[in-house]
């Protein structure tokens, strides 16, 4: 049975950084996130290998997070952070600040099930993938992954919480 916690913090557009998060992130984490990968890493991320759109970010790759997940191998990655953008606006408002063009496809759920699915492809056995958003979707039982523990982070009247969700791969598929 999956642990549920649910503990207030301010609000941060550095997701690591929101204090229950950075906590839960430092007790399943590695120290120098060994393996782990980032595909919209942003800053602060303590996975080993990390990737962001924006050409200013500290990060290790500049790629679509697609184009950057699929440079790993089959059953490869012992972990990923999954911190995409929350919403199409979220995704609108990340291209329009590095003055990328926006397509029809950038915003659909396509964009989010084709990172999903490279995840699938990459986890190796036993693997385990933190998503974050304002769901508790994660990966999902029909991509092999059960369910582990589940943290909400609520921000306060205006703001929608930080959902976390951490899942195991238990499936060869």
């Amino acid at each position: 049975m999956a642990t549920i916690t649910r503990t207030w913090a301010m609000p941060s557009r550095w997701t690591f950084t929101i204090k229950p998060i950075a906590e839960l992130l430092a007790r399943l984490i590695p120290p120098g996130g060994d393996g782990w990968i980032d595909p919209f890493a942003g800053e602060h991320s303590p996975a080993a290998t990390t990737n962001d759109l924006n050409p200013d970010r500290p990060t290790d790759h500049h790629l679509q997070a697609v184009e950057f997940l699929r440079l790993f191998p089959d059953r490869s990655v012992p972990g990923v952070l999954f911190d995409p953008p929350y919403s199409p606006r979220q995704v609108k408002e990340v291209y329009a600040q590095i003055g990328l063009p926006l397509s029809q496809v950038d915003t659909q759920s396509k964009f989010w099930s084709q990172c999903k699915d490279e995840i699938q492809r990459i986890a190796q056995p036993g693997a385990t993938v933190i998503s974050f958003g304002w769901n508790s979707s994660g990966m999902g039982k029909r991509r092999g992954f059960e369910l582990v523990e589940l943290l909400l982070v609520p921000h306060g009247w205006m703001h929608n919480d930080t959902i976390v969700t951490v899942e195991r791969k238990t499936s060869l598929f």
